[in-house]
């Protein structure tokens, strides 16, 4: 076991499960994060771990972003996508000359992190567990599912070797991987359909399971993977979610196929709703829409990829953020016109 402290960079959902079991192994772990109610919880109660994969409350240090002091060589950084360079600016002070970041987040942060402090400097990180943040102190893990680590460049290291170890106390079954940008744009088509769910106020199960909007998700799936062949990605797969059922020449009967799986994935884990739906429903805020899928229009406008699905999708979650629209079914069928 390394000595040397680890620090975690937002200790909501994904950090905080991260860093109570990092804890519990016997790791020394800095939680930060800018909640000065969840890190005063923390401190003075422990971080309580909450769902049907294990419940347990460990004693953890957590400290405010102006409270960190030292420097430190392994670094999670677990914020929302749209966080990331303000908190890479607030980090990196604390960054040691021989440390690296890991991006515990979702989207394509790391090509954020490795603009900022370098490629070598940068590993990437998929984790699709499901986890919310309760209440100051609390955070369901909602189930198990897939988790990988890779470097950039797809060598294997020491340093990929001993986070593989670390997060396999919190998922046994996590990867290494030499194809870790294929795990995130697979997980960009994933979380593409996600978002869409998140328009409602069904469960992602439910959502999914919905027939009449099969269109949505079979368009979304094709647009993110047609993206992904654009830039030489070979997406991967993960707890239902198939990459070459949804490219240009498979039938629709796979793209069902792995929806329906989506969806039998989703039926068994106590996080019922996506992040996306909790961010607009619960905590009336800004969701990840602008440094997840926003994005992808970017890139398919340089390579002559059409994107009607997801600009369509950027500009509803626009709109139930600005409470322009409401979530409902209602405003899902607003994406069939350009699902068509």
């Amino acid at each position: 076991m390394s000595a040397d402290p680890i620090l975690i960079w937002g200790a909501g959902a994904i950090g905080g499960v991260l860093g109570a079991y990092f804890q519990r192994a016997g790791h020394d772990v800095l939680l930060v994060d800018v909640a000065g109610d969840h890190v005063e919880a923390m401190n003075r109660d422990g971080l309580l771990i909450e769902g049907p994969v294990e419940e347990f409350r460990q004693s953890v240090r957590a400290a405010l972003p102006a409270e960190v002091e030292g420097r430190f060589r392994r670094v999670i950084l677990a914020v929302k996508a749209h966080h990331t360079p303000n908190a890479l600016g607030m980090l990196v002070p604390h960054l040691a000359d021989d440390g690296f970041v890991v991006s515990a987040q979702n989207g394509l942060n790391e090509s954020v992190i490795a603009d900022t402090i370098g490629a070598s400097r940068t590993m990437g990180c998929f984790v699709n567990f499901g986890a919310d943040w309760q209440a100051p102190g609390r955070i369901l893990y909602g189930n198990r599912a897939a988790v990988a680590l890779g470097e950039l460049d797809g060598r294997t290291t020491e340093r990929l070797a001993e986070m593989h170890a670390l997060f396999r106390l919190v998922e046994p079954d996590a990867v290494m991987t030499d194809n870790i940008w294929g795990y995130l744009w697979g997980k960009l088509g994933y979380g593409a359909l996600l978002f869409a769910t998140a328009l409602t106020n069904d469960s992602m199960a439910d959502a999914l399971a919905r027939e009449r909007y099969f269109p949505v998700y079979d368009a979304l799936g094709r647009e993110v993977m047609s993206l992904a062949r654009a830039q030489d990605i070979q997406p991967l797969g993960f707890n239902g979610f198939d990459p070459a059922a949804f490219s240009n020449g498979s039938v629709s009967e796979a793209a069902r196929r792995s929806v329906a799986a989506m969806t039998e994935h989703n039926r068994h884990t106590a996080k019922t709703h996506s992040g996306i739906w909790r961010d607009l429903a619960v905590r009336k805020r800004r969701t990840e829409v602008d440094a997840q899928v926003l994005p992808l229009t970017a890139i398919g406008a340089e390579h002559g990829v059409p994107t009607p699905a997801l600009a369509r999708l950027v500009a509803l979650v626009h709109d139930l953020e600005a409470g322009r629209r409401e979530q409902s079914l209602q405003t899902l069928d607003e994406m069939l016109s350009a699902c068509a």
